[in-house]
């Protein structure tokens, strides 16, 4: 079934289907007078934009660019209700920007009357695609809105403002309007081949896996993509410190522009097993991420085979506890603060793994008295999960964009219903249910950069009714981390939402000075990033109606994956993945309780007091002021969600010491040079606080130094007690049972 729009709060109400059915998300779309929402940022609920105190031009004509780029995708889709609706915001907001400044003077002086092309554009061009909305012209309405293009990038070049993007939009949700770069750029603002262009592209949808910069003594520094220093005129697959598929090894490809333009518009079809996701459809993005990939180039001192300095030598293979080949059912962990290494001891490694089918011979492990048994396959990259008061389990596939449901019996070897609950989606993540207790009304749903909510009753097998945005934008960027959670406080009063950094260490945040750190910060609190990081690396909070106005609860997380509320303490708990770069034992991830008002570090900082060298002497006045979390969990063991363990019966649930403690799923290492992760942990907690112990519950996913069978990432308690297991490397839901036996 797709979810439609159900904006009650706001001024619209649409069938099911229509939103949704068009093929994208809910939370790229409703920017409809919230309290959280941008245009409510700028006007009260319910008011005209036209009787309110208004902001800058500029910002008035994002809002325009907003509407009228999720005008072509509504009327693309068929969507004529809302292609209407956007179109009126279009001229609402047009309205709007052109009474802030009516003329607009040149840099030669000449005045340029901003009422007399509104009204040509209004009664003209944009006439011109109300009266295609009507008729469900599709032909006619993408003629007249090109048309409307062509006349208001005219406009805005004769303004000395004009448009960056020129192009028909190419996802929803964004903008066609961009006046953040100088206003030099607009005498090359139609060009292509745009270093400045492609860095902010780059930046949105790149720099989490990709380095542009050297570390120190010019040591080249791979993510979870490789190093691009350099890249223009390098052999494929020869940058040190990452491991290239095969493939793209004996591809013989020299990356120059033509063979990167080629590789970019589809990795797959220019190097089949390649290991690189992300194509690049558009030829002008392409050209200008090439332009900018130019510009990157490597030190003279250092070649590019260059590795680290010299440094102390590595724990000695096979010592560390968390490597792969010592992991097993009861072995104990505990990460001491004040014994981690310094930076840079190892060289940051470039290790992913290759995710084969389940080989024959190999069993997973767990303590004596459990078994371990596949519950459901043929699953499409499960991700989170959670189960409903009466045990139905829902899990994201977020890279269907779809939330499935499945019911089993208690103690059910299977599930008995396995169906798709919604889809539609903008690659949801969280699920949450509310309010708390048998009878929920609700399932809230965290999207990329929004939350949605469904009504609800126990039972459902396909969502009722249609979708509510309570959120209509998390943040100003998307890139980066994607997973979003959604849990509400013991009272149910309050929503938090966690949402991860857009970078690994806020590479590319323009630097402040004392003073301008002091101002944003006596809004934001302290430690508030900026820039494309603004409100990211956070958990947020708001209530479950989504009034209260969006703010940090807690800040510097770089990315807490999944967020929980402990029903008997009614703390809030994040499971977090750090930062990469540093070694292969820094920075560790961690599990805690989550402090309102805390800041715990990122970017500047890790574990308390130590300064990420990255950022070295950049933010003094923040040390002694960074909260050291609860359980410290071996670098790179990339902890996804958790869960509390709740059962008190049930026909598979475990002895009661395990009551109260929390179970955590290991996705597993990529920038560590010895695998660590791909298992589930159990960490131990008593009366509600953690005592920074964890042992190995779940097993033997790692088939050797190089390859793996399954990558853990969801775990829920199932209504018999059993533990429920997700495993996106080979879409498989696993039951984790006690047999007393």
């Amino acid at each position: 079934m797709f979810l439609g729009t159900n904006t009650m709060r706001h001024t619209m109400k649409f069938r099911t289907g229509f939103l949704l059915a068009a093929g994208f998300g809910l939370g790229c779309w409703l920017q409809i007078n919230q309290a959280q929402g941008q245009e409510a940022s700028q006007q009260p609920a319910g008011g005209n934009p036209e009787t309110q105190v208004q902001p800058d031009q500029a910002h008035a004509m994002m809002d325009v660019g907003y509407h009228f780029a999720n005008l072509w995708f509504a009327a693309d889709k068929g969507n004529w209700p809302l292609a209407s609706y956007y179109l009126d915001k279009t001229r609402t907001h047009l309205r709007w920007a052109v009474r802030i400044q009516p003329t607009r003077k040149t840099k030669a002086g000449a005045s340029v009357d901003l009422n007399g092309i509104l009204d040509a554009v209004d009664n003209s061009l944009l006439a011109d695609i109300d009266k295609a909305i009507q008729n469900k012209d599709i032909n006619g309405f993408k003629t007249a809105y090109r048309r409307t293009m062509d006349g208001c990038y005219a406009c805005h070049t004769a303004a000395e403002k004009p448009f960056l993007h020129v192009q028909v939009p190419e996802t929803p949700g964004g903008t066609i309007i961009n006046f953040n770069l100088p206003e030099e750029a607009s005498a090359r603002n139609a060009q292509a081949n745009d270093a400045g262009r492609g860095k902010l592209f780059f930046q949105q949808n790149c720099a989490l896996c990709h380095a542009t910069t050297v570390g120190p003594r010019n040591a080249v520094m791979a993510g979870q993509g490789p190093s691009l220093v350099g890249v223009l005129g390098r052999k494929a697959g020869t940058s040190p410190n990452f491991g290239y598929t095969k493939a793209l090894v004996q591809s013989g490809f020299v990356w120059d522009a033509a063979t990167l333009d080629r590789f970019l518009a589809n990795p797959v079809a220019a190097v089949p097993g390649t290991s690189m996701p992300m194509p690049v459809p558009s030829e002008d993005n392409r050209r200008n991420v090439i332009a900018y990939l130019s510009t990157l180039k490597a030190p003279a001192a250092a070649p590019e085979t260059a590795q680290t300095a010299p440094a102390p030598a590595p724990q000695a293979a096979g010592t560390n506890s968390s490597d792969w080949f010592h992991a097993a059912p009861g072995v104990q962990h505990r990460i001491i603060v004040a014994d981690l290494p310094p930076p840079f001891v190892t060289a940051s490694a470039g290790n992913p793994p290759e995710v084969v089918g389940k080989p024959a011979e190999a069993t997973l492990a767990v303590p004596p008295h459990f078994a371990v048994k596949p519950f459901a396959s043929g699953l499409s990259g499960p991700r989170l999960l959670r189960v409903a008061p009466n045990g139905d389990i829902f899990i994201a596939e977020t890279g269907q964009n779809r939330i499935r449901v499945m019911r089993a019996a208690d103690g059910a070897e299977g599930p008995s219903e396995n169906d798709i609950f919604a889809e539609g989606l903008d690659r949801p993540f969280g699920v949450a249910f509310y309010p708390a207790g048998k009878d929920p009304q609700w399932i809230y749903v965290a999207n990329n950069n929004s939350v949605v909510r469904v009504p609800y009753r126990n039972g459902d097998l396909k969502a009722r009714g249609e979708a509510q945005v309570i959120v209509a934008k998390l943040t100003d960027s998307t890139g980066g981390h994607t997973t979003r959670d959604v849990t509400f406080s013991k009272d149910g009063k309050r929503m938090f939402i966690s949402v991860g950094s857009g970078s690994n260490i806020a590479e590319d945040m323009n630097k402040k000075d004392p003073d301008a750190i002091r101002a944003w910060e006596a809004q934001r609190g302290r430690g508030a990033t900026w820039d494309a990081e603004s409100n990211r690396a956070n958990i947020l909070i708001t209530d479950p109606e989504g009034h209260e106005p969006l703010h940090p609860f807690a800040r510097g997380i770089r990315n807490p994956v999944t967020i929980v509320v402990n029903e008997q303490t009614g703390d809030l708990w994040t499971s977090v993945n750090e930062r990469d770069g540093l070694g292969d034992n820094l920075v560790p991830d961690y599990i805690t309780r989550v402090k309102e008002g805390g800041f715990y570090g990122w970017p500047w900082y890790y574990m308390g007091d130590h300064e990420d060298p990255r950022h070295s002497d950049e933010r003094p006045d923040l040390a002694g002021h960074v909260v050291v979390p609860d359980v410290p969990l071996q670098s790179h063991s990339a902890s996804l969600e958790m869960a509390f363990y709740t059962a008190h019966s049930g026909a598979a649930a475990f002895p009661s010491e395990y009551r109260g403690d929390v179970f955590a799923a290991f996705h597993g290492s990529w920038n560590r040079s010895t695998r660590t992760g791909y298992k589930v942990v159990r960490v131990h907690v008593k009366n509600g606080v953690p005592t920074g112990e964890y042992e190995d519950f779940l097993t033997g996913f790692v088939v050797d130094a190089h390859n793996v069978w399954g990558r853990p990432v969801g775990v829920a308690v199932a209504h018999d007690g059993a533990l429920l297991v997700t495993d996106d490397g080979n879409g498989t839901l696993w039951r984790i049972s006690y047999t007393g036996k």
